[in-house]
């Protein structure tokens, strides 16, 4: 499956559903990646395509049939993480200090310290 065909499955609600949900099992990486670039398609100046490119991502993690299946234990998100990880570097212009403030305000309340 192509990543565009992920976009399908993002929507905000499904986003925060998941990441409520997961956001201990999947572990700090995968979580703090995925609200950088949840922010950062907030923005308004970030433009279609990086949007377009950060929702297959998150659509990525929101879908329950992905390449490595979320349950499985230890080794579920890494694949989550993955692609997380290549949108992060894609659209990095777009990730500023103040998408990775409100995504540490986010980690800091779920987390702790």
């Amino acid at each position: 499956m192509e990543a565009a065909n992920y976009t399908g499955y993002y929507s905000r609600t499904g986003f925060w559903n998941k990441v409520l949900y997961s956001a201990k099992k999947a572990g700090w990486q995968v979580i703090e990646k995925a609200l950088w670039l949840y922010y950062a398609a907030e923005k308004p100046e970030t433009p279609a395509w990086a949007k377009a490119t950060i929702y297959a991502a998150l659509g990525y993690l929101i879908c329950p049939m992905d390449a490595i299946p979320d349950m499985t234990p230890v080794i579920g998100y890494v694949d989550d993480l993955g692609v997380l990880t290549g949108a992060v570097f894609t659209v990095s212009l777009y990730i500023d200090d103040a998408v990775k403030a409100r995504a540490a305000k986010k980690m800091k309340q779920w987390f702790g310290g």
